[in-house]
């Protein structure tokens, strides 16, 4: 069991008191918050069974308590446009909680609690539209006593609630930055286009190793211990076939990859090419097709394939490139489960990456550098195996990846934005409330 499971439980044990529960049974008063929360009853349910006080020794406020007020009243920044109504409320409960009274204490922890879950459930909601390779990377917290037992299990309250409040250092630096311009300029309205990329951030981690592509400067960065330690340029998708929302796990990389060509690649290119200059044309490309996706697929012989039909798009080809100097995931592919089939690679052509707009992929994303890639993935210099095509070599250990769209910066310690390619700006997530 490691210690944070240890101190979980301590604090869970400390929090168990049954007969003091049925004892000092109380409920948010109705007139607490000005609508009903959806966690109020949550909350309720769980004071019902655990009686220490969280917010409170005797009539004397934890510290984290104007912490609260202060983050509650910057929520809007977070998604929750509620928050200045609710930060309003819990000092107005806890002002009248020092004067002792008993019910007045219990009703204080009761209306702090609730903000601090609506707050939690905020900040660590899902991205919206990123597709989660595995639910374990998905942000945590979903649950009110979750939520309350973690709290009131941390060694110290005000480091956890800070720590809950920032997600990660860019989601931070993007929300803390654009908070300090509000309050000098007086506009404490967010700008949309920042709940966005909030939004968007929300799912990256806060620590650890991981790989991190952003579509919206195309670069690629590299994160150990949660911070940055290297970064390259990529190539990503346009905004026709814009690189999705992902976080996954890499567990491998591929030598002499093949490259699949996609259906209008086939109908658009290479079907028009076989058709005008026949078979010498797949032969000097490395083109052949196959029977199946699938590593027990089989060559078909392409004299009897119809290529007109497959130029007029009333035929479906599998093409694929073999491995080759031509071959367009170049030397290496960095693979990684997602049902979009999206992957890193390696390209033949680099003179793209001195381009300022490197938009240019059909949502796949070509890395500047793959050997340099290769060697942080496997802690050592990438060796060849052979020449045989698909070569996968294990990684020590399986490694985040996230692609996301990052549109916001924090330039000369003010925010700025970067042209919304995709248009995902515009379309932005509503958070009325939580």
């Amino acid at each position: 069991m490691n210690s944070y499971s240890i101190r979980w439980l301590a604090g869970a044990a400390l929090l168990l008191d049954v007969g003091a529960a049925a004892s000092a049974q109380q409920t948010i008063p109705s007139t607490a918050f000005q609508a009903p929360l959806p966690s109020a009853s949550a909350v309720n349910a769980f004071y019902g069974r655990w009686s220490t006080p969280m917010w409170f020794r005797g009539s004397m406020p934890n510290a984290a308590v104007p912490q609260l007020v202060n983050i509650l009243k910057r929520a809007p920044f977070d998604g929750l446009a509620t928050g200045p109504q609710l930060a309003a409320q819990v000092e107005a409960v806890a002002a009248q909680a020092q004067s002792g009274n008993a019910t007045d204490i219990a009703s204080a922890e009761r209306v702090l609690s609730t903000a601090w879950v609506e707050y939690a459930l905020a900040v660590k909601r899902p991205t919206t539209g990123m597709i989660y390779a595995y639910d374990v990377l998905k942000p945590r917290g979903g649950r009110a006593d979750q939520i309350l037992l973690t709290a009131a299990a941390a060694p110290s309250l005000t480091q956890y609630i800070t720590s809950v409040a920032n997600v990660n250092p860019i989601y931070a630096q993007l929300r803390d930055t654009a908070w300090a311009q509000a309050q000098a300029s007086g506009n404490l309205t967010p700008d949309p286009r920042l709940l966005a990329n909030l939004d968007r951030v929300r799912s990256l981690p806060a620590s650890g190793r991981f790989l991190l592509v952003d579509a919206g400067s195309s670069m690629l960065t590299l994160y150990q211990n949660g911070q940055p330690i290297d970064s390259m340029k990529v190539i990503t998708g346009t905004n026709e076939l814009p690189t999705p929302l992902i976080a996954s796990v890499m567990y491998y990389i591929t030598y002499n990859p093949y490259w699949h060509a996609p259906d209008h690649l086939v109908r658009k290119t290479i079907a028009p090419n076989a058709v005008h200059l026949g078979q010498s044309y797949l032969k000097s490309h490395g083109y052949e097709v196959i029977d199946e996706w699938s590593e027990n697929s089989k060559v078909i012989d392409p004299a009897t394939v119809d290529w007109k039909g497959a130029a007029a798009g009333t035929v479906h080809l599998r093409v694929r490139q073999r491995p080759g100097p031509l071959n367009s995931m170049g030397i290496l592919k960095f693979p990684f489960p997602n049902p979009q089939d999206i992957y890193l690679h390696d390209t033949p052509d680099h003179a793209k990456f001195a381009l300022a707009n490197r938009n240019l992929s059909n949502g796949c994303v070509r890395v500047e550098d793959a050997k340099r890639l290769g060697r942080w993935l496997l802690g050592s210099e990438p060796t060849w195996p052979g020449k045989e095509a698909e070569t996968r070599v294990q990684l020590a250990q399986g490694t985040q990846v996230y692609l996301t769209y990052i549109t916001a910066q924090v330039k000369d310690g003010k925010l700025a934005y970067r042209p919304d390619i995709y248009g995902w700006d515009r379309a932005a997530p509503q958070f009325a409330s939580n």
